[in-house]
């Protein structure tokens, strides 16, 4: 019994770690957050802490300002690469 309660609970731990959760989904190359208009305000701070997981910078490649589409960004080694 002790070993069927501790399943949900590895896989919900592995998911996390894998990325698939609500928030960033990503790499080292980049990634999306799914659009809402409280993670467009987000979406900076958001993609910028995991973008430095890899000890990069974020910069943003595309917003689709509707539900169910994404905010897209890349992390890049230097600040100062333009787009």
């Amino acid at each position: 019994m002790k070993a069927i309660r501790t399943v949900p609970v590895a896989t919900a731990v592995l998911a996390w770690f894998i990325g698939v959760h609500p928030g960033v989904t990503g790499n080292d190359t980049g990634g999306i957050i799914p659009w809402s208009p409280e993670n467009e305000v987000l979406a900076p701070a958001m993609a910028q802490a995991h973008c430095a997981r890899f000890r990069k910078y974020a910069r943003a490649t595309s917003i689709v300002r509707h539900y169910g589409n994404y905010i897209g960004f890349e992390c890049v080694w230097s600040p100062l690469v333009r787009p």
